[in-house]
Parts: C-alpha cells; sequence; structure tokens
C-alpha cells in the first residue's frame, strides 16, 4: 500500500511539474532570443534591443544563482507605482514600473506559460504584470502584460497583480 501511494505520488508531482513547464512552438523563432539580454548584475538584466534594464525576478523572489526563488508579491496599481518609488529613493538608479510597450518587448509570443525568456526570466509567474499605463477609457483601469500567453489587457487598479520593475541603461553601464 505504502509503495503504491508513493507510485501514485510521484505520478501526480510529474503531471503537475508537467502542466507548469513553458510551451513553446517547434521551429518557430524566438520573439525573445537568449542573445538579446545580458547579464548585468546577478540580479539585473539588459535588454539590448530596448537598452532597459530589468530586474530578472519578480517582486518578491529572489534570483539564488540559477533561479528566481521565493514566493512573487501581488499588488494593486497604486502600490506597485508606490513600491517603485520607494525601492528608488534610496538608490536613485530610476528603477520604476514598466510602461505598456517596455513591458511587452519581454513578451516571448512563442511561448505559454511563462511566455518570457525562461533562461533570463526564470520561474517567472505565468500571469499578469501591471504597466504604468493606464487606460484612457476607464480611469479605474490599468494595462497589465500577461506572461501566460503574452497578451494585454486592461485591469480594476484595486486587482493585485504581480510586478517586475526596470530602468533606463545609465551611461557608466
Amino acid at each position: 500500500m505504502k509503495s503504491l501511494f508513493t507510485l501514485m505520488s510521484l505520478l501526480i508531482l510529474s503531471v503537475v511539474q508537467a502542466a507548469q513547464a513553458q510551451t513553446c512552438l517547434a521551429n518557430a523563432d524566438d520573439t525573445t532570443p537568449d542573445d538579446d539580454f545580458s547579464t548585468i548584475t546577478t540580479s539585473t538584466v539588459l535588454h539590448t534591443p530596448t537598452g532597459l534594464i530589468w530586474q530578472r525576478c519578480a517582486v518578491g523572489q529572489t534570483f539564488d544563482g540559477s533561479t528566481c526563488t521565493g514566493e512573487a508579491e501581488q499588488m494593486t496599481w497604486q502600490e506597485a507605482l508606490m513600491y517603485a518609488y520607494t525601492y528608488d529613493a534610496d538608490l536613485r538608479e530610476g528603477w520604476r514600473v514598466p510602461n505598456l510597450k517596455e513591458l511587452a518587448s519581454l513578451a516571448e509570443r512563442d511561448c505559454v506559460r511563462p511566455a518570457i525568456n525562461g533562461t533570463f526570466f526564470p520561474a517567472t509567474p505565468p500571469d499578469s504584470f501591471w504597466t504604468s499605463t493606464p487606460s484612457i477609457m476607464d480611469p479605474l483601469r490599468a494595462w497589465t502584460v500577461a506572461f501566460f500567453n503574452a497578451s494585454h489587457s486592461i485591469k480594476e487598479k484595486d486587482r493585485t497583480v504581480y510586478l517586475r520593475l526596470v530602468r533606463t541603461k545609465l551611461p557608466t553601464e
């Protein structure tokens, strides 16, 4: 009975892990190839085409040298803006919430769950991330990018969503 339980547990675990694995189109060109990125520090990555420096992990996670660990935090849009402001207050490096176009530049359109370059942004939650771009039609909503499938949508600003900060490359970098 114990071996049957162990076997069933392993089977369930392998199905769950397979369901969480990134799936990409076969024979498709990457929209965010590894060559477009370079490591700046252990926790930051340069996206060469845009000149933007990104946090490697979602807010709440930490890069351990090979992957992002810990629980990514979700927050409202206002909390995300305040988090970025507070985060950069002492650093004075220009960290901020990315706009829609900036965040969408990270989306790997040939992959899902997550739809992002897994080499440079490991363990990204396959869900929505805030942008700083408000909806022009509805002041109670702002744009998000979903790293489930690389889609964009507007969400109510009081919903909780993930966050990854960005900054412009400094002249000394």
